[in-house]
């Protein structure tokens, strides 16, 4: 049994009948954008999103008809983003494929995120699930802010590592934090229980990023992206930004200016991911990813033993252990 299947063993059944009504979601009557769905619902990912909201279902109460309806909606805002995503940072591949906008090109990209955006808004509002639309909005609100503020940051150069901590939680943790924020509210009225839950999802979400940025610095690519993508973006992540700061003032200026550089090239690359491995970049990283993932493992000790809660558990240690 794989380390995934393991996860998903208390909530099988519930992913097997989410599987359905994810799928519906994406049907439309106009033939383009038709097409277009389907090809999204083809290339879609683990559905890591669903797991968080049903495990955290489970550990505040049970799954009920609600949480499918959390779960959707959580999926279709991740989906939205992952498109606009891609229009922003010129992404043309995403999980080893074309993304949408290599293939239908910008405008319909956008377009086609605000759609799905739309959708998973109006869901909340025809079930009258205001209180998901609320956990949704709020989400979509702070991931906005959060590629705004490393947008701002990356053309300044001055980002610091509080800073970094602060584009992370809004940007990445704030949709795993509403994941397991709509899980918890479609299974309890006990707010003390789906606060806490939330809290675990944003120290979970962090962990996530952190993982997410430590793939710049490997050696082969097995994420779907090209490596030190982030560096060619400019895009500054903690491994960096401690090397920055642990690094004699003329090396660190010396690696800014490359960082300034529009295109690098793979010698320029090198010399940039060498300067990051030789001050303890990485190293600082993986540190600062396990004591989040340890924050997130305490708060599941407010929580009863139960297989939901070990499969979560397991679902923290699988993010930081991924290998893509």
């Amino acid at each position: 049994m794989s380390k995934t299947e393991e996860i998903k063993k208390p909530i099988k059944s519930e992913l097997n009948q989410f599987e359905p009504y994810f799928k519906n979601s994406l049907k439309a009557d106009i033939p383009l954008l038709n097409s277009i769905l389907n090809f999204i619902y083809r290339r879609k990912g683990k559905q890591m999103r669903p797991m968080f909201v049903f495990l955290a279902a489970k550990i505040a109460g049970d799954i009920t008809d609600k949480t499918f309806h959390a779960a959707l909606t959580i999926e279709l805002l991740h989906t939205a983003t992952l498109i606009h995503d891609d229009v922003v940072d010129e992404s043309y591949q995403r999980r080893g494929f074309f993304s949408l906008n290599a293939i239908w090109k910008n405008k319909i990209s956008v377009l086609l995120g605000d759609y799905i955006l739309a959708k998973g808004l109006l869901l909340s509002v025809e079930k009258k699930e205001y209180q998901f639309l609320e956990i949704i909005s709020e989400a979509v609100k702070e991931m906005s802010e959060g590629e705004i503020l490393q947008i701002e940051k990356a053309r300044k150069q001055n980002i610091t590592e509080e800073d970094y901590f602060e584009i992370i939680r809004k940007k990445t943790a704030s949709l795993i934090a509403a994941s397991t924020c709509a899980g918890a509210a479609s299974a309890t009225s006990d707010p003390e229980k789906t606060l806490l839950l939330k809290e675990f999802g944003n120290f979970a979400g962090i962990t996530f990023q952190i993982k997410d940025d430590l793939f710049d610095y490997q050696k082969k690519n097995n994420v779907g992206k090209p490596t030190a993508n982030d560096i060619q973006e400019k895009k500054i992540t903690l491994p960096l930004i401690h090397a920055l700061k642990t690094a004699p003032a003329k090396e660190s200026e010396k690696i800014r200016k490359l960082l300034r550089k529009k295109h690098k090239n793979n010698s320029q690359l090198k010399t940039i991911i060498s300067f990051v491995e030789n001050y303890g970049g990485i190293e600082y990283a993986q540190m600062k990813m396990k004591e989040y993932h340890d924050k997130a493992i305490t708060i599941l000790d407010n929580f009863p033993e139960s297989e939901a809660k070990n499969s979560m558990k397991l679902l923290v240690d699988y993010i930081t252990t991924r290998e893509k």
